[in-house]
């Protein structure tokens, strides 16, 4: 499967392919994900991409990671014993989603130009 030119980033589009692998249970819990290098090759995309896809996981808890080992499927047990955040995490947390959306819409902007530059070359 390769990321479509549909609008929507490629690192989210590797997101949304994960998510359904984990919801439909053809990544279980301790699972381990395809190497950064498998999924590169996979979705035909930089390891740069991967890991941002790979980050969005892991901030919405669905991966670990463990060091010179890789990146697990979470245990779900695990998302719910995990305290609330408070305080400065919340904030940080809070600024991080702000940034993430910004830089969405930047990235839905950056389609409308690039796919209005294109039109207009045709």
């Amino acid at each position: 499967m390769m990321v479509e030119k549909t609008g929507r980033p490629a690192y989210l589009q590797i997101v949304d392919e994960l998510h359904g692998q984990i919801r439909a249970g053809t990544l279980t819990p301790g699972t381990a994900l395809p190497s950064i290098a498998q999924l590169c090759e996979r979705f035909d995309v930089s390891a740069s991409v991967v890991k941002a896809a790979i980050s969005v996981l892991r901030t919405e808890g669905l991966v670990i990671g463990q060091q010179g080992k890789g990146v697990f499927v979470r245990d779900t047990p695990a998302e719910t014993t995990e305290p609330e955040p408070s305080g400065a995490t919340a904030e940080i947390l809070d600024q991080l989603a702000l940034m993430r959306q910004g830089i969405k819409e930047l990235g839905d902007r950056l389609v409308a130009l690039e796919a209005a530059v294109f039109e207009e070359q045709r």
